[in-house]
């Protein structure tokens, strides 16, 4: 795997000891074939490229585009997980006895959105995004490991639903997120799926709760 090569220093902790400590006080609640566990500033060359090659084609002229798109990507992340958001994580998914010990084979972000989002006001929700799993691995559990560690995540932060989009035509998330509980909120209208006749996104939302297994 090509790194990415960033001209800024991560000079900031990828998590804050609060989301840290309470990461730590719900893994024992995850049953997981794989290690669920925070991003480290190592992790983020590999997060990058993982994300890259599950939303953006690598086929004709976008293989050209590849690396500026998988540098885009990890300056966002970098720029993310250095801030001081009391309530963000990025999680990772780690094979420790595939082929590779240490092998991060996925990663999911968690944050909190508000209603309004150009004056960062109103009512705050928890907001999935950038779940992504190496090809690899897919089906095998890791998707499902990731998102539950950050409904419990949620949780402790003290929210009761979580949120999150996908693509009108993603048929196998759209099936995973079904199965793991999650309900259309909204299908919502953009003028980019109306003129390009891309696909719609949809508003999925969860309800969680304390007993909820895992």
């Amino acid at each position: 795997m090509k790194k990415v090569n960033s001209r800024f220093p991560l000079t900031h902790r990828l998590y804050n000891q609060s989301n840290q400590d309470i990461f730590t006080s719900v893994t024992n609640k995850i049953s997981s074939p794989f290690q669920i566990r925070p991003a480290s500033p190592g992790d983020l060359n590999a997060v990058a490229q993982i994300i890259a090659e599950s939303f953006h084609s690598q086929k004709g002229l976008w293989a050209l585009l590849f690396p500026l798109l998988r540098l885009g990507i990890y300056e966002d992340l970098r720029h993310r997980l250095s801030s001081s958001a009391p309530h963000h994580i990025c999680l990772v998914a780690v094979d420790t006895e595939g082929d590779g010990f240490n092998n991060l084979i996925g990663s999911v972000e968690l944050g909190v959105r508000f209603s309004d989002s150009w004056t960062q006001s109103g009512r705050s929700f928890p907001y999935l995004s950038n779940l992504a799993i190496n090809p690899k691995y897919r089906r095998r559990g890791a998707a499902s490991s990731l998102l539950i560690s950050c409904e419990q995540v949620a949780l402790a932060w003290g929210f009761q639903d979580i949120y999150l989009h996908v693509l009108e035509n993603n048929y196998q998330a759209r099936q995973l997120y079904l199965k793991q509980g999650y309900r259309v909120h909204k299908v919502e209208f953009s003028w980019n799926s109306f003129i390009l006749r891309g696909a719609q996104q949809i508003f999925l939302h969860k309800h969680l709760s304390k007993d909820t297994k895992v």
